[in-house]
Parts: C-alpha cells; structure tokens; sequence
C-alpha cells in the first residue's frame, strides 16, 4: 500500500500539481502576497515525501547511498531553518528529474510473448492399427522422440526432425533468416516452428521442447534480455562521494561563520539537480530529433552505446536488400531468345505457388510476354514443375529434378557455376528432349545500402555481414556494398556468438536486422536497430531502435546525433558542476542565502535544459539540404543538384505548392519540371 501511494505521488499527474504549488510561491514571494500556509508546502508533501522514502529505502535496505539521500538531506534541513521554498524547489526538480529519465529508457518486452506464440500447438502423429497407418491429431506435449508426424502443406512443423518421407520446400526464416524457401527430401533436417509449403511430409521427432530450435531461440532472447542490467544515473554513480563531501562543507561553513543558513545553503547548491537533468533532457532531445526522421529510439543507453560504438554487424535478407526475389538473368542455351524462354517458363509456372515461380510469372507479365496455357501440369514439390502446351513437353526446376530428364551439357554447368558464385536461386528450363536456357533469381540489394557502409567507414566503424543465407551467396552481397568482413549459413545461435565475440574483444557492437531469427542477436549487442516496416514484431521488440521507414541511410544519420548527444551529456555535467562549485564558493562567503541559492540552482538546471533542447532542431543528416525556391511563372525549371533532398516552399504564380519530406523524399535528378 505504501509503495502504491509513494507511486501516485511520484506520477507524472502529482508531479505536474506540484509544479503548480512551486509556480504559486515564487508568484506571492516575487509579488509579495502573504498566504496563510506558503504554497510550497503542496510541493514538499507531494514530491518531498516520495524523495523521502526513496533515499531510505536505497540507504537501509540496498545500502546504496545515492544523490536522493544528499538532496533529502538539503530538503530536511531547508525545512529545519524554515526556508520552505529551496526545500520544495530541490525536492520538485528531483522529481521531475526521475521522470524524464523514466520516459526516455522505458522499454516494451511484449515480443517474447510473440516469439513463444509461434511455437506449434498440435502435431499430426502417424501410428499402426490393425496393420494400418492411421493419422491423429495429438498436443505437442504427448509426442515422443522417434515418433512419426505427417506434417501437410500450409502447416507449421512441431517439433525438430529429419525428413523420412516426402518432398517439399520450407520457409525456415524464422530460425535461418534464409529468404528462400529450402528444399527438402528424405534425410534432410527440419527445424520447430518453421512451415511447409507445398508437400506433404513425413518426419520422424528427434528433439522435443526445450530442446527444440525454436524453444532454444525463446531461451536465447529470455538470457540476452536478462543481461540488460538498467543503467544508474550519473548522479547517484557519484552520490557515494558527493554526500560526504557536501556535508563536510556544509558542516565547515556552520562552523567556521557560525551562521547555520550558510550551512544549508551549501547543501541546497550543492543537489546534483543540473547534473541529474544533464543526460535525460539530452536524451529526450535528441530522441524527438530521431523520431522527425522516422526513427524510434527506446532507450537513453542506446544513443550512449551508439556513440560510442567501433563495429556494426548487419544481416542481409530485408536489411541490406529488400528481402524480395526479382528475375536477374534469362540465359537462352539453345536456339531461343530470352523472351521465348521465359514465356515457355512462365507456362508452366504461372500454375506453381512457389516464390520462384511467381518471380518468373511476374517477370513475363511486366515485360507484357504472351503466355500460352498447359495442359497436364504436374508440380513436384522441392524439385519442380511440368506441362504440356503446343510448344511441347514443358520442364521448370532445379538441377536435379532436370538431371533426370535431361543431359547437362558443359557451357550449361559453366553457367550454373557463374551464377551460383553470385549466389543466385536458379530454375533450369527445359522442352521436349533438350535445355532451352536458365533463369536466375536473385535479391535485391538496397540502393543507399553501399553509400551507408561507405559512410560510416568514414565515420570509423567497421561493418560485418552475419547472415543465415549460404556463403556464396553472403560474399557476393557483401562484395556488392563493400563489406569485406563474411559470416554466412549462420544458426540464430551462431549470430549471437558473433555478436559476443566481438563484444570480448573490446568492441562496442550494433546488430542491425530484421527478422525473428535476428531477435538473440539483437538482444545482445550493445546496440541494436531493427527495420520497422517489415521487421517481424519480435525483433522490433527486441531492438533498441527501429526504422520506421527501413531506410537504412539513416543509421549514419544516427552514428552523428549520438556523437553530438554525447558531447552535449558531457558538456552539460561540466556546465553543471562548474555553476555548482561557484554556487558553493557565494554560499561560504554569505553571498547566497537558500532562498537565492536555490533561485541560482534552478537557473543552472534551466540553462542544462535549454542547452539540450538545441538537439531537437540541429541537422545531423548531411545529405539533407533545406532550401527555399522562389520563381515566377516565366520560370522554366528548377535546378538542384542530383541526390539532394529539398525541403521548404516552391512559389508560383498560382499560391504556395508544399514540398513535404518524411520517409519519401523528393529528388530532383538535375532538372525538375515547373510546378
């Protein structure tokens, strides 16, 4: 009940009508209105207390002397000598203090409960009755090890297992990160939580439970989760030493004049108001700078740890590419053009629900490429597809499913070869007795994703790519964007080893992802920034910052306000303590009494505020110029440099056409048309 109402009172809403009672006695003091009982009081009972209460409780039960203890102190004896006002000032500015900094690292942990909610309920447990294979539907908890479960398309797999019958493709980016589906077939492995797509398949259990891939993953986030120890205020870090030596100051300047006022006034200035407000108020700053850009900052230690971070680990499917599979090679090897390639491949798979195939069927459609119907379409899952239409037997899939029906002549495995090193999906087409050519799918990388790590290698920062897709496929991608640091086919284990690894050798680490295998990783690092848009909620959950536009040319922009954050944190506690130490020196020389002394307290609390509030509006973002153009209608075009990003009004004849610019900018490329 007592901590209840000790809450209540250091709320935001009891914190606010103290203000307001603070607000009312400087008004009668400055005025000189006599009021029965001085308004200060409100502010003393209401913000006093829950002060009161703190101090002692970190004092006796935590035996940790903090700058509540010190500022307590000031209270009580403010009170002593009847100066009413320097104890509520005091006693107000902590508690506004504790609540600035509660808003600025309170963070959400809804997405372990999101990430537990994957893990599958029921499984489809095959069984032997009179001689027969039957098929139930039993809770996950009743299947054993070395149990059968048939697992149909559309279905999440329940446990981890291997393959002992069927052929399919699975989307595994819950545990791999893997943008393509993988193909499996008998005595391949397969991972809990992760779905079937097409085929049925059978798998006998090898792990349960806890010891799932997907369980193992909830416990990795629980672990990293449970080594975010919060973050003590600058402050109470130094309260150990800053209670002793106010009171010997205080006690010193009582004795030395004999006047206990000067006494008490030591001890109202010397309250660490300023330097309490010195990191939160920045903070709060600089995290409204970051949301105009579309960024959501958690906490006030994320933008610290940004500062001061020297390596970056990126995953790629979703954050250095867009996670979506586009057509990038038709290879005709025969007599065919690529247009009649692709046509005759679409044929067949316009029918598939494969990710692959509906990349080939767009492709034909975008290039507006007649497709003729088949007839008899067959699909294989994990392998491919096949029709008939009047150009003949129609063959789509991969190599092995192609082996069977074809021979693979060398200038076809030379190619296969090339397009492999770069890490490419591919679907081999083939009609009647011969291939007709290869069509290659690949992900698309990010356009600002090589100028992004080109930037912060010039602001020092090493760049590593920790991916679960192959390879081959990571050092083309990395090659690409100028990452030459590669850690590929990774496990969400793995990723998060990497992550500790660079950790133990001194360095300050930022993962930057966006899926659900990515969420230990994430958790871990010292800093961690997930893609708003179409990160998967868990990892959002589990990152300290998220991209609500996934525009990732925003983490420089984020690397500099963090720098500038940092400078003003510091600055703000020298400026601080500097007005504190003079404050102290007028105090012993009479030249402050606590009334004055907490006029001059407050003032430098105020001029830390106002000093962090110029974080809100500065410009970080270099490649961001704000103009303001005027013309008239004998105006022809606008000019602007290529790339750069105008912000402001243009001014016609017409009125005042406004140029908006969020998460879409507009870039003018040399030359734009009169508005």
């Amino acid at each position: 009940m007592l901590i209840k109402i000790m809450d209540i009172l250091a709320g935001l809403k009891m914190t606010i009508v103290s203000g307001v009672f603070l607000l009312c006695a400087i008004i009668c003091m400055v005025s000189g209105i006599e009021s029965p009982i001085d308004p200060a009081w409100g502010a003393v009972i209401i913000s006093g207390i829950p002060l009161f209460y703190l101090a002692l409780d970190r004092l006796i039960f935590e035996k940790w002397v903090s700058s509540a203890l010190l500022i307590t102190i000031a209270m009580i004896a403010s009170l002593a000598i009847g100066e009413i006002f320097a104890a509520a000032e005091v006693a107000w500015i902590m508690a506004l203090g504790a609540l600035l900094e509660d808003w600025t690292v309170e963070r959400a942990k809804k997405g372990l409960k999101n990430l537990i909610e994957l893990t599958p309920q029921t499984g489809r447990l095959i069984y032997e009755k009179n001689g027969k294979k039957q098929e139930k539907i039993i809770s996950v908890d009743e299947i054993k090890i070395d149990d059968v479960l048939r697992v149909l398309p559309g279905e999440k797999i329940p446990v981890d297992g291997v393959v002992i019958d069927g052929d399919s493709s699975i989307d595994q980016s819950v545990i791999t990160g893997e943008s393509l589906p993988v193909d499996k077939s008998d005595g391949d492995e397969v991972f809990c939580g992760t779905l079937n797509m097409y085929g049925v398949l059978d798998i006998k259990t090898t792990s349960l439970g806890e010891n799932s891939s997907l369980q193992k993953l909830i416990d990795l986030v629980k672990q990293a989760d449970e080594k975010q120890a919060p973050t003590q205020r600058i402050a109470d870090k130094w309260a150990t030493w800053l209670v002793p030596v106010a009171l010997i100051i205080a006690a010193a300047a009582w004795v030395a004049t004999g006047n206990i006022e000067r006494g008490v006034t030591v001890l109202v200035v010397f309250c660490p108001c300023a330097l309490i407000l010195a990191t939160p108020t920045a903070v709060m700053a600089a995290i409204g700078q970051a949301t105009k850009h579309g960024i959501l900052i958690k906490s006030g230690e994320a933008l610290e740890n940004l500062g001061e971070l020297s390596t970056i680990t990126f995953d790629k499917t979703g954050t250095l590419t867009y996670g979506d599979l586009k057509v990038s090679d038709i290879i005709p090897t025969g007599d065919f053009t690529e247009n009649e390639v692709l046509a005759i491949a679409s044929a067949v798979e316009n029918l598939s629900e494969h990710p692959l195939a509906k990349a080939i069927a767009d492709k034909a459609n975008d290039e507006h490429i007649a497709v003729e119907k088949v007839s008899n379409f067959k699909m294989y899952p994990g392998r491919g597809v096949f029709g008939i239409n009047s150009k003949g037997k129609i063959y789509a899939g991969n190599l092995n499913y192609i082996k069977e029906n074809f021979e693979i002549s060398d200038k076809t495995n030379t190619y296969l070869d090339n397009l492999n090193s770069e890490g490419k999906a591919i679907i081999i087409v083939g009609l009647n007795n011969q291939v007709i050519g290869i069509i290659a799918l690949s992900d698309s990388i990010r356009e600002d994703s090589q100028s992004v790590v080109e930037n912060l290698h010039e602001l020092g920062v090493k760049t590593v790519l920790l991916t679960g897709d192959n390879v081959k496929t990571a050092n083309y991608f990395a090659k690409q964007v100028g990452i030459s640091e590669v850690h590929g086919n990774l496990l969400p284990n793995e990723k998060l080893q990497w992550v500790e690894k660079f950790k133990k050798s001194g360095n300050k680490v930022c993962m930057v992802g966006d899926g659900v295998n990515d969420a230990p990783a994430l958790k871990t690092a010292n800093v961690s920034v997930a893609m708003g848009s179409i990160g998967s909620d868990i990892a959002i959950d589990a990152a300290d910052i998220a991209l609500l536009g996934d525009d990732i040319e925003k983490i420089p922009y984020l690397k500099r306000l963090s720098n500038s954050t940092l400078f003003t944190i510091k600055f703000n506690i020298a400026l601080s303590m500097m007005i504190n130490a003079i404050a102290i020196i007028c105090s012993v020389l009479g030249l402050l009494n606590p009334v004055t002394g907490a006029i001059v307290h407050n003032a430098g609390s105020c001029l830390v505020v106002l000093n962090a509030a110029l974080l809100y509006d500065r410009n970080f973002d270099k490649n961001r110029i704000h103009s303001h153009y005027h013309y008239h209608d004998d105006g022809k075009h606008a000019h602007s440099h290529e790339n750069v990003e105008i912000l402001g009004e243009i001014h016609t004849s017409e009125g005042v056409k406004h140029i908006h610019s969020h998460r879409h900018s507009l870039k003018l490329k040399s030359h734009c048309s009169k508005l």
